[in-house]
């Protein structure tokens, strides 16, 4: 028995990791008759969990949603990946789930063993959180998006550039990526017929899904990248040109989650792009890298440097 018990936990592991299972691929993994998968996925529905089948040549099973939410198991690296997520929710920059985060939290930690709950602790009791000014965002209209990039659906909302200016947009979605401080979305704006990227706090707050469409490809293979170039060239006010002397690789670990785009061009230095809405935050970037560095563009920034460089010196001099 427990050993049928231990085995249902693989399956339900097994069928939560991929979309879809051939019934041969999965007993093949488990390492029992095609059979005996039939009579572990009749268990797994008998207590809750949807396990869809599709029968004849190319068949298998499928993981679907149900009208309850079944037992959820968890490995013991990802329930300690749950519990510092649910602490970080619970005071972070989704807008709406703090208290849910709380109470998810509780339940979590009241069944957590104490060698889990002990890392946990450690992790949070050497975490600092500096105070957070960048913008708050609305959980349900988030998961709206995110459920429209899964599942290839037209969405609709009403959008306000960085000017203020209101907009209604229509967009195919395909992706959503967050940076150090901030939610976008990589969507295909089809009045426009053009890639664009939305900060997801400037989308209205109750967007609005449609029909099905079938994916185009991607304006490249690595999203994060193109997002980050997007928005430190064209979402902010001041965009600096700036040669750092220091290695494209080094500069990239010291800007990891940070909008940017890095070019090496040799060894010893290598070309940033970087973006901000005013002077002073773009001076405080390029001092906090720790490198020596030149400014070509823009001349605010440099005329900017000279008289924060004259009013340090001062300071340093009293």
């Amino acid at each position: 028995m427990v050993q049928t018990s231990a085995r249902l936990l693989r399956v339900l592991s097994l069928l939560q990791s991929r979309r879809f299972w051939g019934g041969g691929a999965l007993a093949r993994e488990l390492g029992v008759t095609e059979r005996s998968v039939r009579r572990d996925v009749d268990r797994l529905r008998s207590l809750g969990y949807p396990v869809h089948a599709a029968g004849g040549v190319g068949g298998g099973y499928q993981l679907g949603a149900g009208k309850e939410l079944p037992p959820l198991p968890l490995e013991d690296e990802e329930a300690v990946a749950v519990a510092v997520g649910l602490r970080v929710a619970a005071s972070g920059p989704v807008k709406g789930l703090e208290d849910a985060a709380v109470r998810a939290l509780g339940k979590l930690e009241q069944v957590l063993p104490k060698r889990l709950r002990r890392r946990v602790n450690a992790l949070q009791a050497v975490s600092v959180r500096l105070g957070d000014t960048a913008p708050r965002i609305d959980a349900e209209a988030l998961a709206v998006i995110a459920n429209a990039c899964r599942d290839s659906e037209l969405l609709r909302f009403d959008y306000n550039s960085r000017e203020g200016a209101a907009s209604a947009r229509s967009v195919e979605p395909y992706r959503l990526v967050h940076t150090s401080s901030r939610w976008y979305l990589l969507a295909y704006d089809i009045d426009r017929e053009a890639w664009r990227t939305f900060r997801v706090d400037r989308i209205g707050p109750k967007p609005r899904t449609g029909r099905s469409f079938k994916p185009r490809p991607l304006p490249s293979e690595d999203v994060a990248a193109y997002v980050s170039q997007a928005v430190s060239t064209d979402a902010y006010r001041f965009r600096a040109r700036v040669t750092v002397h220091a290695p494209a690789s080094v500069v990239s670990r010291q800007l990891s989650g940070v909008a940017g785009r890095i070019e090496e061009l040799d060894e010893e230095r290598c070309l940033v792009h970087a973006g901000a809405d005013s002077l002073e935050s773009l001076a405080f970037y390029l001092a906090w890298l720790g490198f020596e560095f030149e400014v070509h563009e823009p001349k605010e920034l440099i005329e900017h440097l000279l008289r924060l460089s004259d009013r340090l010196a001062r300071a340093a001099r009293r």
